[in-house]
């Protein structure tokens, strides 16, 4: 105890304010001070436990066998100091200590010859069972702390791919829509027979059959929505289905390139539009 006091006075010296290379011995009279600017921190010890797993740890102690009266008295210096440094610190360790005495009265009060003869209950298996329990977490932590940590022993790699701009896809014009629907009509020309066959044909239907494929097939050329068996009125009934559809936006017709083939496509509800898609509505 006095060597540690001796320690506290002579570091005390050491770190002395001084002012002008002279150590100030009286602080300002105005000089205000609050109550927490300074702390202490014990990194050693993680609460009353660890101290006592510390002192029987350092003297090679059996666990299940404590010398109470032993420990008590090292564990009671300990906690002089610790009330030097702050009290509220030491308030958890007090009541270790009152559970040390208790402990350590009991060991020395007599036993009759009925609690011999009846089974004997250590009064120590208590804090021998909170020791050992603690003991166990205490380890299981520290091999947890030892396992890599990300941020200090392994790094994530933050190198991306780069990004391939996409080539912007050319607009369809609607000069160009209709370009592509003369061409089927005059495939439908060429191809046109004296068969006479009257054919009710609907437009909702056409509509319907319309989307059920664009629907299974995602991208449908545009000429195979014609047929040449159905004949101009059956290309009409067709080309006013892709219209409605185009004008209710549940379709779109899209171009891959320039002068190139026309395909159409459904309209998903959450698609955004996209000003550079190219596409025609």
């Amino acid at each position: 105890m006095e060597t540690a006091t001796a320690a506290v006075l002579e570091t005390h010296e050491d770190s002395a304010i001084k002012v002008a290379g002279q150590p100030l011995e009286q602080l300002p009279a105005d000089l205000y001070i609050p109550p927490e600017a300074l702390e202490v921190f014990l990194e050693l010890f993680q609460g009353p436990l660890d101290l006592l797993l510390y002192l029987i740890k350092k003297q090679n102690l059996d666990i299940l066998d404590i010398p109470i009266a032993q420990i008590t008295h090292q564990y009671m210096q300990y906690v002089e100091i610790m009330k030097q440094v702050r009290l509220d610190l030491a308030a958890d360790y007090l009541v270790m200590a009152a559970a040390l005495a208790e402990i350590k009265s009991r060991m020395l009060l007599p036993r009759s010859n009925e609690e011999e003869e009846e089974e004997y209950e250590d009064p120590r298996a208590e804090l021998v069972r909170r020791l050992q329990e603690y003991e166990r977490f205490k380890k299981a932590a520290g091999d947890i702390e030892s396992l890599p940590q990300v941020g200090k022993d392994t790094f994530l790699g933050m190198v991306l791919p780069p990004q391939m701009p996409e080539a912007p896809r050319p607009g369809i014009e609607m000069s160009e829509l209709m370009n592509a629907f003369r061409e089927v009509l005059m495939r439908i020309d060429l191809n046109a027979t004296h068969d006479i066959q009257k054919e009710t044909l609907s437009l909702r239907e056409r509509m319907a059959q319309v989307l059920e494929k664009v629907n299974h097939l995602k991208f449908v050329a545009f000429g195979a929505f014609f047929s040449e068996q159905e004949g101009r009125l059956g290309v009409v009934v067709s080309f006013m289905a892709l219209l409605e559809l185009l004008k209710e936006s549940l379709i779109d017709v899209v171009q891959t390139e320039a002068f190139g083939p026309i395909y159409v496509k459904a309209v998903q509800v959450e698609e955004e539009d996209d000003e550079s898609t190219g596409t025609y509505n």
